[in-house]
């Protein structure tokens, strides 16, 4: 007898929602090849009272079990309102996208990535599938993926012996930090959660919170000559003049402010509420200048993301130079790459000298300033302290950045790890780390090896 699940599609009306409703119906015709009966309709939700309705409707049907298909980005409520309505069997199939160098339309795997790290926090297992229906070999590891257990967490283990003057510098850096948190990180981001009392007893870190208001207000009072400073400064960026220039005047204050919010808090990074107010309320893009604070050494994490602040404020202390926090949007175990991405907050020393630095828009909110580059080559770091299963731990990854376009919109890099990257995407799901990490050129394994160890924290190596 076939086995019956409920069926819940999500997506949000911020991406492409056209190409998603292409590549659902797609992924829906192989489930049921493969012998799969549903009760819903596969219709797409694009919010939590959506999916509130969906679980009610199945709530009386008999079921195996829960499939959800993960279409384009979401945050993690939805499917954490499933996976506590429902017992039995949870399995999540995100859909991957071409790397056409435009427009970052589902984003998908960042939406599986939020799902996970929120289960793994909630004990509950799941069983996830990366894969886009129409290339050949998916109908057979749909089958493979209906069978499949959840996959194992990797093992942590203890921190190494080193000694390390970056890591020494790192650790200097790390005690006593101050992080303006401005404003509160959006709803189903458990990734950008954090405990006040487990920072202090890490290193006696300080957050204080900011109000969006304050940095609005303090944007709007930068003057006239300090904004044409910060464009100034710019002039080597290709298509500046081509952008909305009322909305780039707007994002620029909004380095102005940040720069003020700095000397004024004595702040050694921020964690700030990027979207959607930024945007919605105040009318440009935070973007821009998060990377160029990056590049002034003061880490700027999306989403308010307090651990991603700390991760790359330790990064760039250990490496000398600037970090970048970024998704991991796509892995590709056919030809064995990741890709790392965020809207347009690389560092410009990072770019690839084969294009110039670009301005362009964000691509879901049509606002400036955001920056375009691809990532130059080179031996990469990437490292967060996480909370990944409620657990603070050192989690490190190693891989060659190689010489290659954009794979989207914005600043991306195409990444070989040092380990194949299917093992790498288990690794990273089977932990549910978190959707950010911090990147930094270079091989700085012992140094983070030598922090781990100073601050108890059990290494959870991505690429051992």
């Amino acid at each position: 007898m076939a086995e019956v699940h409920r069926l819940f599609v999500l997506g949000r009306p911020t991406f492409d929602v056209d190409h998603a409703r292409a590549c659902s119906p797609a992924a829906i015709s192989l489930l049921r090849d493969s012998g799969v009966q549903f009760t819903g309709d596969g219709d797409m939700l694009f919010d939590n009272a959506q999916v509130a309705a969906a679980i009610e409707a199945s709530a009386g049907d008999a079921a195996d079990g829960v499939i959800v298909i993960q279409s384009t980005f979401t945050d993690a409520e939805a499917i954490c309102m499933i996976a506590e309505r429902f017992g039995g069997p949870l399995r999540i199939w995100a859909l991957p996208e071409p790397r056409t160098g435009g427009r970052l339309r589902l984003n998908a795997f960042c939406g599986l990535n939020l799902a996970a790290h929120a289960l793994g926090l909630r004990n509950r297992e799941f069983v996830p599938l990366y894969a886009a229906p129409e290339r050949p070999g998916t109908a057979e590891r749909v089958k493979a993926w209906l069978k499949a257990s959840p996959l194992p967490a990797p093992v942590t283990r203890e921190p190494r012996e080193t000694a390390s003057q970056a890591g020494e510098a790192a650790l200097r850096a790390l005690r006593g930090m101050r992080i303006g948190r401005i404003g509160e990180h959006p709803a189903g981001f458990d990734t950008c959660a954090y405990s006040d009392e487990g920072l202090d007893a890490l290193a006696r870190v300080r957050v204080e919170t900011i109000g969006l208001d304050r940095l609005f207000d303090a944007a709007r009072a930068v003057p006239e000559d300090e904004v044409g400073q910060v464009r100034a400064d710019l002039a080597d960026v290709a298509g500046i003049a081509d952008v909305d220039q009322a909305e780039l005047d707007r994002s620029l204050r909004l380095r102005g402010a940040l720069d003020r919010l700095k000397a004024e808090g004595r702040y050694d990074a921020f964690a700030i509420r990027c979207w959607p107010e930024t945007f919605t309320e105040y009318g440009g893009a935070v973007c821009g200048p998060v990377a160029m604070m990056g590049e002034k050494r003061t880490p700027c994490a999306c989403e308010a993301d307090v651990h991603g602040a700390i991760s790359a404020y330790m990064l760039q202390a250990i490496a000398g130079e600037p970090a970048f926090l970024a998704d991991i949007v796509d892995i590709d175990a056919d030809d064995d790459t990741a890709v790392l991405w965020h809207c347009g907050q690389a560092p410009r020393s990072m770019a690839r000298r084969a294009e110039p630095v670009a301005a362009t828009i964000h691509s879901n909110r049509k606002m400036p300033l955001l920056f375009q580059f691809a990532l130059k080559p080179g031996r990469v770091t990437l490292a967060r302290i996480s909370q990944a299963g409620g657990r603070l731990t050192m989690a490190v990854a190693t891989g060659e950045m190689l010489d290659a376009p954009p794979s989207f919109g914005g600043t991306s890099g195409v990444l070989r790890l040092d380990v194949p990257a299917a093992a790498f995407l288990e690794n990273m799901l089977g932990a549910t780390l978190e959707h950010h990490v911090a990147l930094a050129y270079g091989d700085h394994r012992d140094a983070l090896e030598h922090v781990a160890r100073e601050l108890r924290l059990p290494v959870l190596d991505l690429t051992p």
